[in-house]
Parts: structure tokens; sequence; C-alpha cells
């Protein structure tokens, strides 16, 4: 075999090596983002600031836990630092749908270091409230500037119907303006529905 075949036949098996550890990889990264079914018992408190901050965001409860979860290094000061889980009061049981990688990745640092999984699955949670304090803020922010919202779009409608009565319906003015309510009108509605959404988290 001359020196080029040579060449040739190692190209392509580190080709062929290459190809395959990347479908590997490929392969466990897929593995990693399926979802599987988990479930913890935890407080109310924390069941509730898990649903409510994954509404706040507009984010599935599946991606904000797996934020938490998935972070090792957050894990690893909880498990050090955990201290009597059981005093918090009654727990119960909530299925969650997580990832994979996520579920390996809690129980590896459960098992080194002798935490309960629920534990660190619940002091996770309680790592996002500040979150929820200012998500809270800003929610009553939002129902503030509904209420001008409102009120802009009741003078708007008021000096829209003084247009027609003056200028009729067909004229292009009271058109343009026609067109402009029409525009406010869904702002409003989208902004309302906004602030209905958040209401839950006024009385956490």
């Amino acid at each position: 075999m001359n020196r080029t075949g040579g060449e040739q036949i190692m190209r392509k098996k580190l080709n062929a090596d290459i190809h395959l550890e990347y479908l590997e990889k490929s392969t466990a990264n897929l593995r990693g983002r399926q979802s599987v079914r988990a479930t913890f018992k935890l407080t109310e408190r924390s069941i509730d600031a898990l649903s409510i901050l994954a509404c706040q965001l507009g984010i599935k409860q599946k991606s904000l836990f797996d934020q938490l979860v998935d972070d090792n290094e957050a894990l690893r000061l909880i498990a050090r630092e955990f201290e009597n889980f059981g005093r918090a009061g009654q727990r119960v049981a909530k299925t969650y749908v997580i990832s994979r990688r996520t579920l390996e990745n809690l129980e590896r640092v459960a098992n080194r270091y002798n935490t309960p999984r629920d534990a660190l699955v619940e002091f996770s949670i309680e790592r996002i409230l500040p979150l929820i304090k200012q998500e809270k803020e800003k929610h009553g922010k939002r129902k503030i500037i509904l209420q001008d919202l409102q009120k802009f779009f009741k003078e708007g409608a008021e000096m829209l119907k003084k247009t027609e009565m003056a200028l009729g319906d067909d004229d292009p003015v009271f058109q343009e303006m026609l067109k402009m309510m029409r525009h406010v009108n869904g702002c409003r509605e989208e902004v309302g529905s906004v602030v209905e959404k958040g209401n839950r988290i006024e009385n956490f």
C-alpha cells in the first residue's frame, strides 16, 4: 500500500471516529432532554411559588423547574447547608414533568451528599422567592397602568363620538381615529388579560 492510500484510509477512519463521537454526544444530549415524570413531597408554599412564577414569566413549569434544579453548584451548596428538612410543616406529593438530565443530576447530588431529593427541590424553589417579590411589585404597577389605560380609552371613545357627530362616519379623519381606537382597545384588552393572569400573585 502506498503512502497516499494509507493516508486516505487513516483519514476515513478518523472521520468515522469523529462522526461516531458526534452521534454518541447527540444521542446523549437528546436523551437528557427527554421528559420524565417525577414526584416530590413539597410544601404548598413551594408548589404555589413555582406555579405562580412560571405563569408570571409566561414559561412552562418544566422549563423553570429545569433551570432551578439543573444548577450543580447551587444543589451542592444546598446539600452542604441542609438541616432539619422536616421542620417546615406538612408536605404534599406533587408530580412534575422534568428533563431526564435534571432528574439524574438531582439524584446524583442527593446520593453524593446523602440529602433528601425533596429537600434539594424545595430549597431550590426557595431561591425564586425574591423574584416573586419583584413580580408582585410589578403587578401592582401594571394595575395602575391598566387604570390609566382604561381612562385613556374612555376619553378617546368620547372624542371619536364627537368627531363622528361633527364630520360623519365616512370622513377620513373619523376613519383614521376609528382605526386608532380599535388598536387601543386591543391593547387595553391584552393588558387586562396580563393583569388578570397575575392576580394570583397578590395573595402569595
